[in-house]
């Protein structure tokens, strides 16, 4: 377990982009994806918003992808085995770097077919408790006519990321200007934040 995580941290020192090829198992990604499949044959994922609750808005030419919050009431057995994982990330980010991360939030995140989410930092102006920005892929078989690439710009170095199944990234909050590109398959993800209140 804890290779994929000083697989985060120690490209994270890097490159100011943590990624960790195989974070996720191969089963627990497959669940996680069913589960998603499933949430959303049953309409439950809603358009994802731009901003936090006190200045929520939605812009379709912005993002057009929908989304479903995770949360441990629901009692989802891999959903928690997800939680599971974060929750060992998190004590070993602390005890090793002194992260100081006290909670999170993650949500499902459905791209369909032509969907997008133009460039953005994940830290709002109006509340800096994100730290950490981290996403977990669900996608097997992606191939790069599939797109949905994570566009992340750094100053010299632009950095395409595939949405490949198991692949977990971690970077800073209120650092790194990123993209989702359009996708030209469906593209699924737990996308999250590690937060200090």
């Amino acid at each position: 377990m804890e290779n994929g995580f000083e697989d985060l941290i120690a490209s994270y020192i890097d490159t100011k982009v943590g990624i960790s090829e195989h974070f996720l198992s191969d089963e627990l990604a497959d669940n996680l994806k069913q589960n998603l499949l499933q949430l959303n044959k049953q309409s439950l994922l809603l358009a994802a918003g731009i901003g936090n609750s006190e200045k929520l808005s939605y812009d379709g030419a912005i993002r057009s992808d929908s989304i479903y919050w995770l949360d441990k009431k629901n009692n989802n057995v891999f959903e928690n085995e997800f939680f599971d994982k974060i929750d060992a990330f998190i004590i070993y980010l602390n005890e090793s770097c002194y992260a100081g991360i006290t909670g999170y939030e993650f949500h499902y995140s459905l791209y369909e077919k032509g969907d997008f989410y133009l460039k953005h930092l994940d830290q709002f102006k109006n509340n800096p408790s994100r730290k950490y920005s981290m996403i977990s892929y669900l996608n097997s078989n992606w191939k790069e006519a599939d797109g949905g690439e994570l566009m992340i710009h750094q100053e010299n170095n632009n950095q395409k990321i595939s949405p490949m199944q198991g692949k977990t990234i971690f970077f800073k909050s209120n650092e790194l200007v990123h993209e989702v590109l359009t996708t030209q398959s469906t593209r699924m993800s737990i996308t999250g934040w590690l937060k200090s209140d």
